[in-house]
């Protein structure tokens, strides 16, 4: 199915029909099979917004979740729609996408061979991942001022300062919650082996979230992460964007060498 939804990608925002009807049954059995296993493991791992937000994937059809159905109690909430693309896509559209509240989802599924670890993120990474955390506002209006700070960063020639930010937050962050380490980044809520590591491990530093570390932070996308940053709640992130000028940190961050994960400090 990749390789067919890819030719289909003639719209200029890479936006392809869903197509719910062509997945097959075995499509829809991995995905349960995910679902399943994922929020059976997540229990007292998971940020409990996240929890509340699995709301909106519970939906009447079995299986992948129909686009449709699915953004009709979405953007009642918060506004937000998943809008189906063949796979990765470039980073201008992905912002795009994020800055009009947006979010694209990979429309195909891993094999069920395959279902620990995939090369790209699949609908099941950017719906269970993603979707549960945009149905409350904060993380809503924070991704959506993510979106308009990517295209800021493109602008400014300083993409890989503002993916250390969106990885290090959206993908692999952690959350202080009634004093206890939670997970919320969707890289981590759709991964069963990382969802222990990130929490359990004594590998991995976590450090509290301090943004100039963060944006100087390297990171690997083929390996589990060797640092977290914590947050103390979705609020901090807002806030965060709302009273930081990152176009203006950019510069000033030009001549401090980049940080490894293991020197971000521990928590």
């Amino acid at each position: 199915m990749l390789t067919e939804t890819i030719i289909q990608a003639k719209n200029a925002d890479w936006t392809i029909p869903q197509n719910w009807d062509r997945f097959s049954r075995e499509e829809h059995r991995v995905w349960d099979l995910l679902f399943a296993r994922q929020s059976a493991a997540l229990q007292g791992k998971a940020v409990s917004d996240f929890f509340q937000g699995l709301d909106v994937l519970r939906l009447s059809k079995p299986g992948i979740p129909d686009f449709d159905e699915l953004n009709e109690r979405l953007f009642a909430r918060t506004g937000w729609t998943v809008v189906s693309v063949p796979g990765l896509v470039p980073d201008e559209i992905f912002f795009e996408h994020l800055s009009k509240r947006r979010f694209p989802a990979g429309n195909f599924i891993r094999a069920a061979d395959s279902l620990d670890y995939i090369e790209q993120p699949d609908v099941f990474h950017d719906v269970f991942g993603h979707v549960p955390l945009l149905a409350l506002p904060a993380v809503a209006d924070f991704m959506q001022a993510m979106g308009a700070e990517g295209l800021a960063a493109l602008q400014a020639g300083a993409l890989h300062r503002l993916a250390r930010l969106y990885w290090y937050s959206v993908e692999f962050g952690l959350v202080l919650e009634d004093g206890a380490l939670r997970i919320y980044g969707a890289g981590l809520l759709s991964s069963l082996g990382e969802s222990r590591f990130a929490l359990e491990s004594p590998v991995p530093s976590r450090a509290p979230f301090v943004l100039d570390t963060v944006l100087r932070t390297r990171y690997r996308s083929d390996a589990y992460q060797q640092a977290y940053f914590v947050i103390e709640g979705f609020e901090t992130l807002l806030e965060l964007l709302g009273t930081a000028d990152l176009t203006d940190r950019y510069p000033a961050l030009a001549g401090e060498a980049d940080l490894e994960p293991a020197r971000a400090g521990r928590r």
